[in-house]
């Protein structure tokens, strides 16, 4: 429980004077990327305070010159704030739509041109989010999305959501495959204990969705390169 507070701590600490400073001049200047900064170096510094390191590999693989979508498999609530501070530039990422509601954090979210889900919007709500991350794709910013739309409750890889294939194929944006592991272990689905340890993030080879004539012919290879640098532990059973 140390950890958990001392991780709150530090977003609390950090995070609202931050807000309160940064959220004027993000309006006035309409520029997010101080505050897109300042937030993930708070939330790195809160992983740090609560002992959690992270170890990074395979950064060479991130394509330089253009926008990307970075697909990661999806075991723990600490996922977006220890990924997000290590993708370059300041990219979108989307996420639920009930996020979008919090003081502060919400309107911050809006200005980075994040993408809410509507979970329970229907067939509308999932045509809105995908017509939003096109436009947010083809304005160049990368993209962050978890391909399983939600966390494993067991840690192994979940079957994955079309909409992000189809997004990569509209705007011709490469998928970098991303395979996260050690945070299932940190804090567990269901729980808001925080638990010291080793966070790895594995960035793999860029998959460029025209070398596929189908969406399920792409979903397959992004899949397959992330099933197998996962640890064994975490490998979908139909594959073991």
């Amino acid at each position: 429980m140390w950890a958990t507070f001392k991780m709150v701590a530090v977003f609390v600490v950090l995070g609202i004077p931050a807000g309160f400073v940064g959220m004027p001049w993000t309006l006035l200047s309409r520029r997010i990327r101080w505050m897109y900064r300042a937030g993930a170096w708070i939330a790195n510094a809160g992983l740090r305070a609560s002992g959690i390191r992270i170890v990074q590999t395979g950064r060479e693989h991130i394509p330089a010159d253009r926008a990307c979508i970075y697909m990661a498999n999806h075991v723990s609530n600490l996922d977006p704030p220890l990924l997000i501070p290590l993708l370059p530039g300041t990219p979108s990422v989307m996420l639920k739509s009930e996020l979008m509601k919090i003081p502060v954090l919400g309107p911050a979210m809006r200005m980075a041109r994040f993408v809410p889900v509507e979970r329970d919007g229907g067939r509308a709500g999932a045509v809105r989010s995908a017509r939003v991350a096109v436009e947010v794709v083809a304005s160049g910013l990368s993209m962050l999305i978890f391909a399983e739309g939600t966390r494993s409750r067991d840690g192994r890889l979940q079957p994955f959501k079309a909409g992000p294939f189809h997004l990569s194929q509209s705007t011709g944006a490469p998928i970098v495959p991303v395979v996260l592991h050690g945070t299932q272990l940190m804090m567990r689905k269901g729980s808001a204990r925080v638990y010291p340890g080793v966070a790895h993030v594995q960035f793999l080879p860029a998959i460029d969705p025209a070398q596929f004539a189908t969406r399920a012919q792409l979903m397959a290879a992004v899949r397959s390169a992330m099933v197998d640098a996962l640890p064994e532990d975490m490998r979908p059973l139909d594959t073991a």
